[in-house]
Protein backbone atom coordinates (compact mmCIF):
# COMPACT_ATOMS: atom_id res chain seq x y z
CA UNK A 1 0.00 0.00 0.00
CA UNK A 2 1.48 3.32 -1.20
CA UNK A 3 1.67 6.01 2.02
CA UNK A 4 -0.05 8.93 2.36
CA UNK A 5 1.83 11.84 0.85
CA UNK A 6 0.01 14.16 3.69
CA UNK A 7 1.67 12.28 6.58
CA UNK A 8 4.90 11.65 4.52
CA UNK A 9 4.62 15.88 4.55
CA UNK A 10 4.16 15.94 8.60
CA UNK A 11 7.12 13.26 9.33
CA UNK A 12 9.28 15.40 7.41
CA UNK A 13 8.18 18.57 8.94
CA UNK A 14 8.40 17.00 12.28
CA UNK A 15 11.85 16.05 11.44
CA UNK A 16 12.66 20.02 10.65
CA UNK A 17 10.49 21.09 13.71
CA UNK A 18 12.85 18.83 16.15
CA UNK A 19 16.26 20.05 14.85
CA UNK A 20 15.38 23.56 15.04
CA UNK A 21 13.62 23.10 18.42
CA UNK A 22 10.36 23.77 17.61
CA UNK A 23 8.75 21.91 20.01
CA UNK A 24 5.77 23.60 20.78
CA UNK A 25 4.22 23.85 17.24
CA UNK A 26 1.30 22.49 15.37
CA UNK A 27 2.76 20.05 12.38
CA UNK A 28 -0.94 19.31 11.16
CA UNK A 29 -2.82 21.51 8.61
CA UNK A 30 -5.90 21.88 10.87
CA UNK A 31 -8.67 24.25 9.81
CA UNK A 32 -8.38 27.55 11.01
CA UNK A 33 -10.75 28.00 13.99
CA UNK A 34 -12.47 30.90 15.24
CA UNK A 35 -12.30 33.28 18.61
CA UNK A 36 -14.22 31.52 21.53
CA UNK A 37 -16.14 34.46 23.11
CA UNK A 38 -16.99 35.56 26.75
CA UNK A 39 -19.98 32.85 28.13
CA UNK A 40 -19.68 30.69 25.12
CA UNK A 41 -18.93 27.56 26.71
CA UNK A 42 -20.67 26.41 29.72
CA UNK A 43 -17.33 25.12 31.18
CA UNK A 44 -19.23 23.46 34.46
CA UNK A 45 -22.18 21.85 32.79
CA UNK A 46 -24.25 24.00 34.48
CA UNK A 47 -27.04 24.06 31.73
CA UNK A 48 -29.49 21.32 31.25
CA UNK A 49 -28.87 21.49 27.46
CA UNK A 50 -25.32 21.05 28.19
CA UNK A 51 -25.54 17.63 30.53
CA UNK A 52 -28.18 16.46 27.87
CA UNK A 53 -25.55 17.46 24.84
CA UNK A 54 -22.64 15.67 26.99
CA UNK A 55 -24.67 12.76 27.45
CA UNK A 56 -25.63 12.31 23.87
CA UNK A 57 -21.97 12.78 22.80
CA UNK A 58 -20.54 10.04 25.30
CA UNK A 59 -22.97 7.93 23.81
CA UNK A 60 -21.62 8.57 20.10
CA UNK A 61 -18.12 8.69 21.92
CA UNK A 62 -18.87 5.26 23.11
CA UNK A 63 -19.89 3.21 20.26
CA UNK A 64 -16.89 4.88 18.40
CA UNK A 65 -14.68 3.76 21.06
CA UNK A 66 -15.95 -0.09 20.90
CA UNK A 67 -15.97 0.28 16.98
CA UNK A 68 -12.18 1.14 17.04
CA UNK A 69 -10.83 -1.19 19.46
CA UNK A 70 -12.68 -4.26 17.93
CA UNK A 71 -11.54 -3.89 14.35
CA UNK A 72 -7.98 -2.89 15.52
CA UNK A 73 -8.50 0.71 14.42
CA UNK A 74 -6.72 1.25 17.59
CA UNK A 75 -4.89 -1.39 19.99
CA UNK A 76 -4.10 -0.93 23.69
CA UNK A 77 -1.43 -3.34 24.82
CA UNK A 78 -2.25 -2.52 28.52
CA UNK A 79 -1.41 -0.47 31.25
CA UNK A 80 1.55 -0.44 33.44
CA UNK A 81 1.36 1.52 36.75
CA UNK A 82 -2.54 1.32 37.11
CA UNK A 83 -2.26 1.37 40.90
CA UNK A 84 -0.97 4.98 41.01
CA UNK A 85 -3.80 6.46 39.62
CA UNK A 86 -6.77 4.07 40.99
CA UNK A 87 -5.15 5.31 44.03
CA UNK A 88 -5.68 8.52 44.31
CA UNK A 89 -7.58 10.06 46.58
CA UNK A 90 -7.96 13.91 45.26
CA UNK A 91 -8.04 15.49 41.96
CA UNK A 92 -4.89 15.73 39.90
CA UNK A 93 -3.67 17.16 36.98
CA UNK A 94 -3.10 14.43 34.36
CA UNK A 95 -0.39 15.09 31.67
CA UNK A 96 0.63 12.65 28.36
CA UNK A 97 2.38 13.01 25.59
CA UNK A 98 0.48 14.20 22.43
CA UNK A 99 0.66 11.90 19.48
CA UNK A 100 -2.19 11.08 18.14
CA UNK A 101 -5.59 13.33 17.43
CA UNK A 102 -7.50 9.89 19.28
CA UNK A 103 -4.72 9.62 21.95
CA UNK A 104 -7.40 10.84 23.96
CA UNK A 105 -9.55 7.93 23.53
CA UNK A 106 -6.62 5.79 25.40
CA UNK A 107 -6.99 8.03 28.32
CA UNK A 108 -10.30 7.20 28.76
CA UNK A 109 -9.59 3.99 28.46
CA UNK A 110 -6.90 4.32 31.86
CA UNK A 111 -9.58 6.14 33.44
CA UNK A 112 -12.39 3.72 33.42
CA UNK A 113 -9.63 0.75 34.45
CA UNK A 114 -9.14 2.83 37.27
CA UNK A 115 -12.63 2.71 38.49
CA UNK A 116 -12.92 6.34 39.77
CA UNK A 117 -16.70 6.64 38.50
CA UNK A 118 -17.33 9.72 41.40
CA UNK A 119 -14.92 11.61 39.82
CA UNK A 120 -14.98 13.37 35.99
CA UNK A 121 -12.24 13.17 33.75
CA UNK A 122 -11.73 16.37 31.89
CA UNK A 123 -9.79 17.06 28.66
CA UNK A 124 -8.22 20.51 27.67
CA UNK A 125 -8.23 21.24 24.31
CA UNK A 126 -7.04 23.83 22.54
CA UNK A 127 -9.39 26.64 20.86
CA UNK A 128 -9.45 25.93 16.81
CA UNK A 129 -10.49 22.05 17.75
CA UNK A 130 -13.71 23.48 19.57
CA UNK A 131 -14.91 26.07 17.25
CA UNK A 132 -13.41 24.72 13.59
CA UNK A 133 -14.80 20.58 13.27
CA UNK A 134 -18.12 19.72 12.11
CA UNK A 135 -20.49 16.84 12.20
CA UNK A 136 -19.08 14.13 14.81
CA UNK A 137 -15.62 14.97 15.74
CA UNK A 138 -17.47 18.65 16.36
CA UNK A 139 -20.02 16.97 18.60
CA UNK A 140 -16.92 15.21 20.65
CA UNK A 141 -14.67 18.14 20.78
CA UNK A 142 -17.31 20.32 22.12
CA UNK A 143 -19.63 18.14 24.85
CA UNK A 144 -17.17 15.34 26.16
CA UNK A 145 -16.15 16.89 28.71
CA UNK A 146 -13.43 18.97 27.20
CA UNK A 147 -12.45 22.54 28.05
CA UNK A 148 -11.18 24.49 25.86
CA UNK A 149 -8.23 27.45 25.53
CA UNK A 150 -9.43 30.79 24.28
CA UNK A 151 -7.32 34.06 22.45
CA UNK A 152 -9.64 35.45 24.38
CA UNK A 153 -8.55 36.86 27.44
CA UNK A 154 -12.15 37.21 29.60
CA UNK A 155 -12.75 33.75 28.09
CA UNK A 156 -9.45 31.83 29.13
CA UNK A 157 -10.15 33.67 32.85
CA UNK A 158 -13.38 31.66 32.74
CA UNK A 159 -11.53 28.63 31.68
CA UNK A 160 -8.77 29.00 34.74
CA UNK A 161 -11.81 29.58 36.68
CA UNK A 162 -13.32 26.55 36.02
CA UNK A 163 -10.30 24.16 36.02
CA UNK A 164 -9.68 25.69 39.69
CA UNK A 165 -13.01 24.72 40.33
CA UNK A 166 -12.72 21.18 39.07
CA UNK A 167 -9.86 19.93 40.45
CA UNK A 168 -10.74 21.35 43.74
CA UNK A 169 -13.74 19.28 43.24
CA UNK A 170 -11.80 16.13 43.48
CA UNK A 171 -12.12 15.74 39.62
CA UNK A 172 -9.19 14.98 37.12
CA UNK A 173 -7.75 17.18 34.22
CA UNK A 174 -5.53 16.40 31.47
CA UNK A 175 -3.64 18.72 30.05
CA UNK A 176 -0.80 17.81 27.11
CA UNK A 177 1.81 19.84 28.47
CA UNK A 178 4.10 19.20 25.36
CA UNK A 179 1.22 22.02 24.25
CA UNK A 180 1.37 20.43 19.96
CA UNK A 181 0.33 17.16 18.47
CA UNK A 182 3.13 15.58 16.12
CA UNK A 183 2.05 12.42 14.73
CA UNK A 184 3.10 9.09 16.09
CA UNK A 185 6.60 10.70 17.47
CA UNK A 186 7.84 8.73 20.11
CA UNK A 187 9.98 11.23 22.22
CA UNK A 188 8.77 13.09 24.78
CA UNK A 189 9.06 16.93 24.25
CA UNK A 190 9.85 19.74 26.24
CA UNK A 191 7.03 20.52 28.45
CA UNK A 192 5.41 24.05 29.16
CA UNK A 193 4.67 25.33 33.02
CA UNK A 194 0.44 25.73 33.09
CA UNK A 195 -0.12 22.06 33.19
CA UNK A 196 1.97 21.97 36.46
CA UNK A 197 1.13 25.46 38.03
CA UNK A 198 -2.64 24.64 37.98
CA UNK A 199 -1.94 21.81 39.91
CA UNK A 200 0.60 23.60 42.52
CA UNK A 201 -1.90 26.41 42.91
CA UNK A 202 -4.79 23.98 43.79
CA UNK A 203 -2.33 21.51 46.17
CA UNK A 204 -3.22 18.50 43.91
CA UNK A 205 -0.60 16.22 42.18
CA UNK A 206 0.47 15.95 38.75
CA UNK A 207 -0.25 12.21 37.17
CA UNK A 208 2.32 11.29 34.60
CA UNK A 209 1.53 9.15 31.73
CA UNK A 210 3.19 8.31 28.76
CA UNK A 211 2.52 6.31 26.00
CA UNK A 212 5.07 4.10 23.87
CA UNK A 213 4.42 2.57 20.47
CA UNK A 214 5.11 -0.52 19.01
CA UNK A 215 4.61 -1.08 15.09
CA UNK A 216 2.09 -3.85 14.46
CA UNK A 217 1.62 -6.10 11.40
CA UNK A 218 -1.61 -4.14 10.43
CA UNK A 219 -1.66 -1.23 7.86
CA UNK A 220 -3.27 2.06 8.44
CA UNK A 221 -5.52 4.20 5.64
CA UNK A 222 -2.41 6.29 5.50
CA UNK A 223 -0.12 3.09 4.62
CA UNK A 224 1.80 3.45 7.90
CA UNK A 225 1.51 0.63 10.42
CA UNK A 226 -0.96 0.71 13.34
CA UNK A 227 0.44 1.50 16.60
CA UNK A 228 -0.25 -0.42 19.33
CA UNK A 229 0.20 1.55 22.97
CA UNK A 230 1.11 0.49 26.24
CA UNK A 231 0.07 3.73 28.84
CA UNK A 232 2.51 4.11 31.37
CA UNK A 233 1.40 5.24 34.72
CA UNK A 234 4.04 7.27 36.86
CA UNK A 235 3.36 7.63 40.77
CA UNK A 236 1.83 11.06 41.47
CA UNK A 237 4.01 14.24 42.13
CA UNK A 238 3.02 15.92 44.85
CA UNK A 239 4.06 19.87 45.70
CA UNK A 240 6.60 20.40 48.26
CA UNK A 241 5.61 22.69 51.08
CA UNK A 242 8.44 24.52 51.26
CA UNK A 243 8.16 25.78 47.82
CA UNK A 244 6.51 28.33 46.30
CA UNK A 245 3.26 28.08 43.88
CA UNK A 246 5.97 29.03 40.80
CA UNK A 247 9.14 26.76 41.83
CA UNK A 248 6.57 23.69 42.25
CA UNK A 249 5.44 24.66 39.04
CA UNK A 250 8.84 24.46 37.93
CA UNK A 251 9.67 21.53 39.89
CA UNK A 252 6.74 19.62 39.19
CA UNK A 253 7.26 19.99 35.33
CA UNK A 254 11.36 19.16 35.38
CA UNK A 255 10.04 16.08 37.39
CA UNK A 256 7.66 14.97 34.69
CA UNK A 257 9.55 15.20 32.31
CA UNK A 258 12.40 13.11 34.06
CA UNK A 259 9.45 10.76 34.70
CA UNK A 260 8.53 10.31 31.04
CA UNK A 261 12.23 10.64 29.89
CA UNK A 262 13.00 7.28 32.18
CA UNK A 263 10.12 5.18 30.75
CA UNK A 264 11.25 5.99 27.02
CA UNK A 265 14.87 5.15 27.56
CA UNK A 266 13.61 1.54 29.55
CA UNK A 267 10.99 0.84 26.75
CA UNK A 268 12.83 1.68 23.83
CA UNK A 269 16.03 0.64 24.71
CA UNK A 270 17.78 3.57 23.48
CA UNK A 271 18.72 6.84 25.21
CA UNK A 272 16.84 10.04 24.48
CA UNK A 273 18.41 12.40 22.23
CA UNK A 274 17.33 15.02 20.00
CA UNK A 275 18.14 16.01 16.24
CA UNK A 276 19.85 19.20 16.01
CA UNK A 277 21.14 21.24 13.54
Amino acid sequence: MEKSQERLAVLEKITEYEKNGWFDKDVENDPPGRQIQPGEVDYLRKKLSSKIKTRYAYFLARKFYNKILREGIMVIDGIEGLENFADLKSGAVVTCNHFNAMDSFALQYLYEASKHKKRKFYKVIKEGNYTSFPGFYGQLMRNCYTLPLSSNTQTLKEFVTAVNTLLRRGNFVLVYPEQSMWWNYRKPKPLKRSAFKFAAENDVPVLPVFITMRDTDNLDNDGFPVQAYTIHVGKPIYRDVDLSDMENAENMKKRNYEVWKEIYEKVYGIPLEYERK
